[in-house]
């Protein structure tokens, strides 16, 4: 899969931070505070494109990760939300976040050819710690300037990649195949203890979008 992208950096202070965002940001596609869950909308390009982004966070973890999603949300009117995908190890704070992204120019063009999602579907469990109380290997959700930070391990954003992948192939033929119940869904949640801080992601097909 090749990803066109744009590379950013600046400094806050003494640090340097890199930050990548795709060239192009979906189109159809928004993010919004629901009542259970972070609700994400996406059409099947914008699907594809963030199981790619998901894949690109896994194998940059010195860098930021920028969606541009900022929309009002078609389904209820209400306000929209960035998306940041991070690694843990940066210790970047959100609170930081509106500082830098002021700081951002208007980047270096670069392509990424990333491998994507290995299934549409989930792998065999070959990590059963995860499901552990013990387990501190967990998403960590912050919402801060208007945008969502998803700050995780390489780990965790490469098993995690294939829900975007799975509703880009499978979105589409369901509404087709069932234009009386046209909802398709999958969550990112707690209950597989991938989410310490946060309530998880609700992702949904949507193929009816207004105009922009």
């Amino acid at each position: 899969m090749k990803l066109p992208l744009t590379i950013h950096r600046a400094r806050l202070g003494p640090a340097e931070f890199k930050v990548i965002r795709p060239a192009r940001p979906p189109a159809r596609a928004a993010l919004s505070d629901g009542n259970w869950y972070l609700h994400v909308q996406v059409d099947q390009q914008a699907a594809q494109l963030l199981a790619g982004l998901w894949s690109l966070a896994a194998t940059s973890p010195r860098s930021l990760v920028h969606v541009p999603l900022r929309r009002t949300d078609p389904e209820t009117g209400g306000p929209g939300l960035d998306l940041v995908l991070l690694h843990h190890s940066l210790q970047f704070s959100p609170a930081r976040w509106k500082e830098l992204r002021a700081r951002l120019g208007p980047g270096r063009p670069q392509t990424a050819d990333l491998p994507g999602p290995a299934s549409t579907d989930p792998a065999p469990d070959q990590w059963p710690q995860r499901h552990y109380q013990e387990n501190r290997d967990r998403f960590h959700q912050h919402v801060h300037a208007g945008t969502l930070f998803m700050t995780g391990s390489a780990k965790l954003f490469a098993d995690t990649a294939w829900l975007f992948a799975d509703v880009a192939h499978k979105g589409s033929g369901h509404v087709f195949a069932h234009p009386g119940h046209r909802h398709y869904c999958t969550t990112l949640g707690p209950y597989g203890n991938l989410v310490g801080t946060g309530r998880g992601l609700h992702i949904v097909y949507r193929d009816q979008w207004p105009d922009p």
